[in-house]
């Protein structure tokens, strides 16, 4: 089973075998009071805490070196305009709005030119609350447009976690130690608030809650931090032969909801440009002739009918004599796309699954401990421009076994190496995860790199394995348990 990839978007997930999602990360050392924006990274953005008979939700920013723990009130989430992608031509995802309209994402798995948010149960100590768990409320949202939190399964389908515009709140159930990731989308530019609400129940059975805490985000630039867009005319050739067809393009950057134009000449013995009748779309065509050589064109973009928002350089257009002799001649034009090809990550459908030995416990007697290898992983770069790849895996979920007991997939780690490549590629391993250690981390709860290739190394076939280590607290209940993988390639 595979599946080709973009650099950003809604991409469908492959399944592998065992692995899962609760990794414990290091608790937050300091706090911050002065607001602060985050816009790449890894942030645990909905943090709960319970202290002093008190459940209070937080912020780990993951962002600085150590982390800290920050107010919601203090923080400004930005959803980066490089965010934006289209909505799948697939009927599954009907619920982010029409195939092919735009909304903008923030990945399950981690993207490092994006921001990366999670929520986050790790801090709260196992057998305070009833159940072992907490209830995670979204109970509103205002903005300009549709919010959505969603994860997918193996087959890349959308598990809706919560979603704004189908009546709130909306609620999950979420076990103590638990460290998650899923895919939050907007569905236009502007600044939202997002109201979540723990609720909790302890043992003894009193009920603890957080009450509704406001959280802010805004989608695209920054108020007053946009960069002021410019304009620039493309398509202008060298030189043209008489009756070719000359075909202009006015270049926003970055692209606005702009889309008023005017076209402007200015032909040898004119003192000014003058407007060109008629021609109002972001595109220019004619018709060289020798008359118009060393002609200029400049564009304009305008906000309304009369306030110019960009204007762009002059461009010159050079007409060739024709030829002196009438002749006989064809013109024969080859090209190759450079975006030809795909990238495709896949695994063998019949050896897809792994089983670790029975658990032994260690020397010391302190951890189960079993060791195992991930199937092969196979990466196909067929791109004519060989931009270069990432390999990566996650776990989505918890081990679970049939009785309902559960441990965290962050006791779970792996060594990568490459198995083979091709002749020219330069693929490496990703770095060893190990497991989940107490004050420091790991395990496969977050998004580890499998393998990855640089630009102009990585076009052809590489297949990737993994060495898989489990270590788990001698008090893990006796049973059968399994998780699910994910591989994605970007």
């Amino acid at each position: 089973m595979k599946v080709a990839t973009r650099p950003r978007g809604i991409a469908a997930l492959i399944a592998g075998a065992v692995v899962a999602a609760g990794v414990v990360l290091a608790p937050a050392t300091a706090s911050a009071a002065d607001r602060v924006v985050l816009s790449q990274g890894h942030t645990d953005a909905v943090d709960v805490h319970y202290a002093n008979g008190e459940l209070s939700l937080k912020v780990n920013d993951d962002t600085v070196t150590p982390a800290v723990s920050r107010d919601p009130a203090d923080v400004t989430f930005q959803v980066l305009p490089q965010a934006a992608t289209p909505v799948p031509d697939d009927p599954r995802f009907a619920f982010l709005g029409p195939a092919g309209s735009q909304v903008w994402l923030l990945p399950m798995t981690q993207d490092p030119q994006l921001l990366w948010p999670g929520w986050n149960t790790t801090k709260l100590a196992s057998g305070v609350f009833s159940g072992n768990q907490v209830r995670l409320s979204l109970v509103g949202v205002t903005g300009p447009g549709d919010v959505s939190l969603f994860m997918q399964d193996v087959f890349g389908g959308p598990l809706v976690k919560f979603r704004g515009n189908d009546g709130l709140p909306d609620a999950i159930d979420v076990p103590v130690a638990t460290h998650a990731h899923a895919n939050w989308a907007f569905t236009a530019r502007g600044s939202y608030t997002l109201t979540f609400q723990a609720d909790a129940t302890l043992t003894n059975g009193t009920q603890v809650s957080t009450g509704p805490v406001n959280y802010s985000f805004i989608v695209g630039e920054l108020p007053g931090t946009g960069p002021g867009v410019t304009l620039a005319v493309t398509g202008m050739a060298d030189e043209y032969q008489p009756g070719d067809t000359v075909t202009l393009h006015a270049t926003q950057t970055p692209q606005t909801e702009l889309a008023r134009y005017r076209w402007f000449s200015r032909c040898p013995g004119a003192e000014e440009f003058a407007v060109i009748p008629g021609e109002a779309a972001a595109s220019y065509s004619f018709t060289a002739t020798r008359e118009l050589n060393a002609c200029e064109y400049v564009a304009k973009l305008y906000e309304d009918d009369h306030n110019v928002a960009a204007a762009s350089e002059p461009v010159s257009l050079w007409v060739a004599f024709p030829p002196q002799e009438p002749r006989a001649s064809q013109t024969i034009t080859a090209a190759i796309d450079a975006t030809a090809g795909a990238l495709t990550i896949s695994v063998n459908p019949d050896d897809r699954a792994v089983v670790l030995p029975p658990a032994q416990l260690t020397a010391a007697g302190d951890r189960w401990e079993s060791l195992g290898e991930l199937r092969p992983v196979t990466v196909t770069d067929t791109r004519a421009d060989s931009p270069g790849w990432s390999a990566s895996g996650q776990i989505p979920q918890d081990f679970t076994a049939d009785g309902g007991a559960s441990f965290s997939a962050g006791f779970l780690g792996w060594t990568p190496r490459v198995l083979s490549q091709g002749t020219g590629q330069g693929v490496v391993p990703g770095p060893e995860v190990a497991p989940y250690v107490v004050g420091v981390g790991g395990g496969l709860g977050g998004s580890a790199v499998l393998g990855s290739a640089p630009a102009g190394a990585g076009r052809g076939t590489a297949r990737l394995g993994a060495g898989l280590r489990l270590s788990l607290p001698t008090e893990t209940a006796a049973g059968t348990y399994t998780a699910t993988l994910t591989l994605t390639a970007i």
